[in-house]
This record gives C-alpha cells, sequence and structure tokens, in this order.
C-alpha cells in the first residue's frame, strides 16, 4: 500500500514483521489457546449447546431435517454479518482496553442474557430469540479473539503457526463438547422442556463468564507485542472501502466458503445416522467427536510443516487430499462402520484447513484483521447453513446419502482452480520468513500482508 495520502485521509500503518523468542512465542500461544478454548465452549452455535439444541428440536418439537435445517439458517442471521462484529472491533475501544474490552464488555452481557432466557418458558420462538441475540452478544467476543490472534500472525511472521495452534485449541473444547452434548441431551430426556433449557443456559452463562474474567489477565508477552496499525479515527465506511479494494483476499474468501459449503455434510448426515442406521444421540456426538479429533494429528503435522515449506505447496498437498474426504461414507453400512469411517474423514481434511485459515491471515490488510476475519468466520456460516439446506433437499429427494457424497466431492473437486488465483508473493514462503536469509524451500521475499 502507497503511504502517500492526503493528511486527512486513514493511513493504516503496515508493521514490518519481526521474530520472537521461542519462549515468548509459546506464552502467546499459550494464552490464545486458553482464549479459544472459553470461547468455543461459550459459542451458542457450538460448544455445549448445538447439540442439544438440535436434538430438542428433532426430538421435543418433531421438526423434520428441512424444517431442523432452516432453524439453522435463521438463527445464523447474526453470523451472516459477521463482518461487521469485526469491523466494530477494528474501530472500537471500549474502556481503552481494545480486545480485553470488548470481552469483558460482552462477556458480562452474554452472562446476563443466558441467565435470563434460563428462566424464560421454552418453544420455537423462544429457542430462536435465544440463539439469535446470545450469538450476537459472542460475535463481539469472537471478533477480539479473532483479530487479535491474526494480528499477531501477520506482525510476527507465524501465521502457519497461529493457524495450527488456533484449530488445535479449537478441536478440544469441540471434542468435548460434541461427546457430552449428545450424553447431555439423552439425559435432559428425563426432564421437562423447561428445566431442560435452563440447565443448557446456566452452563453457558457459566462458561460466559470465565470468558469475562479472562479479559482481566494482561500478559506482557501477548499485548507488548501487538502493535497498533489503524488509524485513531473511526472511520468504517472508508475502511470497508479499503477492504474491497484488497485483491488478495477474494481468492482466500472464495476458497474458504468453498470448503465449507459440503451439503449434506450436517443435518442429512444425522438424520441418516439415525433413521438409517439407527443412531443414538450419544452415537451421533461421538461420531462427531472421532471426526473432530482426527483433525488435531494433521493440524501438528501442519505445524511442523509450516514453517519448512511454502504456504503454496500446503495449500495444494492439502486440498488434493481433502477432494475425497467424504467418500469413506459410501461404504458404511452400520453406527459402527460411521464411527471407524469418521476417522479417516478427519485426517483428510486437517492439512486443508489450517492451510487456508493461514492464507486468509496472510491475506488481511494493515488494522482490518478483526473485519477480514470475522468476513471469513460470516462466510462460513453462509456456506454452511445454506449447504446445508441443499443437502438436505438433495437427501430427501434422493433418499440416500450417496448423492450427498458426490456433491460434496464435487465442490472440493473446484477448489484447485481458485489456488491458481492467490498471489504468488503471498504464499511463496514459509513462516517465519522476515528476510532474505531464509532456507532453501521459502522465498526471498519478506512476509507481505
Amino acid at each position: 500500500m502507497t503511504s502517500e495520502r492526503p493528511p486527512t485521509a486513514i493511513a493504516p500503518v503496515e508493521i514490518a514483521p519481526t521474530a520472537l523468542a521461542p519462549a515468548v512465542r509459546s506464552r502467546i500461544f499459550l494464552y490464545l489457546g486458553g482464549l479459544i478454548v472459553l470461547l468455543a465452549f461459550s459459542d451458542p452455535n457450538g460448544g455445549l449447546m448445538d447439540i442439544p439444541i438440535s436434538f430438542f428440536l428433532k426430538n421435543r418439537l418433531h421438526l423434520e431435517a428441512r424444517q431442523v435445517a432452516i432453524f439453522r439458517v435463521v438463527a445464523s442471521i447474526p453470523l451472516y454479518l459477521s463482518f461487521l462484529f469485526g469491523l466494530a472491533r477494528d474501530n472500537w475501544n471500549p474502556f481503552g482496553m481494545r480486545d480485553r474490552g470488548l470481552m469483558a464488555l460482552f462477556g458480562v452481557a452474554g452472562v446476563a442474557l443466558y441467565t435470563t432466557f434460563a428462566f424464560i418458558p421454552v418453544s420455537y420462538a423462544t429457542l430462536l430469540a435465544a440463539v439469535m441475540l446470545l450469538t450476537s452478544c459472542f460475535l463481539f467476543l469472537a471478533s477480539a479473539q479473532n483479530g487479535l490472534a491474526s494480528t499477531l500472525g501477520q506482525q510476527h511472521a507465524m501465521s502457519g503457526q497461529i493457524s495450527a495452534i488456533w484449530n488445535i485449541f479449537a478441536s478440544l473444547p469441540a471434542i468435548a463438547a460434541l461427546l457430552l452434548g449428545g450424553r447431555l441431551s439423552e439425559l435432559l430426556e428425563s426432564h421437562d422442556a423447561d428445566a431442560a433449557a435452563r440447565t443448557l443456559f446456566l452452563l453457558g452463562a457459566a462458561v460466559t463468564a470465565l470468558t469475562a474474567s479472562y479479559a482481566i489477565l494482561k500478559p506482557r508477552s501477548v499485548f507488548d507485542n501487538v502493535k497498533t496499525e489503524h488509524d485513531a479515527r473511526a472511520q468504517p465506511l472508508k475502511d470497508l472501502k479499503r477492504l474491497a479494494q484488497h485483491r488478495p483476499i477474494y481468492p482466500a474468501l472464495a476458497i474458504w466458503l468453498l470448503w465449507n459449503f459440503a451439503p449434506g455434510s450436517a443435518t442429512p448426515l444425522q438424520y441418516y445416522l439415525q433413521n438409517t442406521l439407527h443412531a443414538s444421540d450419544s452415537n451421533w456426538g461421538a461420531w462427531n467427536a472421532v471426526f473432530a479429533a482426527s483433525f488435531i494429528p494433521t493440524f501438528l503435522v501442519f505445524g511442523v510443516l509450516c514453517l519448512r515449506v511454502s504456504l503454496k505447496k500446503l495449500l495444494w498437498w492439502g486440498t488434493l487430499a481433502a477432494i475425497p474426504q467424504f467418500i469413506p461414507l459410501l461404504f458404511v453400512h452400520s453406527t459402527t462402520g460411521a464411527l471407524i469411517a469418521a476417522a479417516p474423514i478427519g485426517l483428510l481434511g486437517g492439512v486443508a484447513t489450517a492451510a487456508y485459515l493461514d492464507l486468509i491471515i496472510r491475506s488481511c490488510p494493515p488494522g482490518l484483521q478483526g473485519t477480514t476475519m470475522m468476513l471469513s468466520g460470516g462466510l462460513y456460516y453462509v456456506s454452511s447453513r445454506f449447504g446445508d439446506v441443499l443437502g438436505t433437499r438433495i437427501y430427501d429427494h434422493f433418499g440416500g446419502f450417496g448423492v450427498c457424497v458426490a456433491m460434496i466431492t464435487l465442490v472440493y473437486a473446484m477448489i484447485p482452480p481458485v489456488l491458481l488465483l492467490i498471489p504468488d508473493d503471498l504464499v511463496a514462503f514459509a513462516d517465519g520468513a522476515i528476510s532474505a536469509n531464509v532456507a532453501d524451500d521459502r522465498d526471498d521475499r519478506p512476509f507481505a500482508a
């Protein structure tokens, strides 16, 4: 970006990347890991809430697969607008604490909302309102974490390591929540609907309270290494224009959209496993837990390779491995077989997931990391929710899951052509390449945002 701008315009500061000592990086990773874990548990669209809510809709309200998918689409409206929450993060400085201020303010607000809905009689309408309001509150928390992590990744040439840590720490609570969520759903079947909802919401309030408390911490290794890139004046419209003109984000976000579309991988798979293979609620939670856990080994592999191999190669390797990801489900004829198949399905997707997140972090324009990362989050939900609706239509029309697998594979096969559109100076080097004196497999350009 040019630095020659009129005095009245926003002049985002491009920070030259610097290498941090291993001990400092480790403390940063530990802090971010704790924050990611807390947010993953308190997320009303994941965490301990998602599976019990899906079974409440299916078992208590007796909704069909298509109706559950539509509920998810409507409840996700705030998620589609995630970039607005990121834009608020990039322009707002509550209590003069920036990301910590956002976490404190909306952590407390989240506790209040969870507690309020815990004592309101549950129905389709109240459940929908609860998810939408809690999601809006959660997105402010997520924007702080997203912006902070991506800024650190860019400013210290460790976007690949941040991506690996991010995915690993997000997977751990997801696995626990999926295992507990299915069993919690079965346990709550013995209670009336209002008592079951009260338990869920109070649990969400407790975890969100921990997140708000986390904002009090201010480790120097983290916050002394974050440099301000944004002009002090809030000019969101000019920021949006600058984001729209930043060419590297387009292929990165297009790949992310295709990767998360996966028609049939959510509601149709749940109904296929339960209605055709006679899986229980806990079996469905276990399938998702095995699937999520199986990503972790390849996340670790990516974390090692990203220091030695250019992101360009990792993007191609991960994509080619991921295209046939869901094909093992074609050979499943029992619940046990499905649980076994979940392992290779997860393994095939790990490198691709980490590489795509690394690419998005590198693609962020200076000072707009929160907006860009939350935009990718919004696209994730737009893609996955509408992919789910399409998948349920395909599943209902054809009466089998094989067509869904074929559609998922076809969508993934559309990613390689988009890889060709990525600017080479963004991906031709490995993590830590901040000077010309880099390893043979790294480009001789500095880290570029």
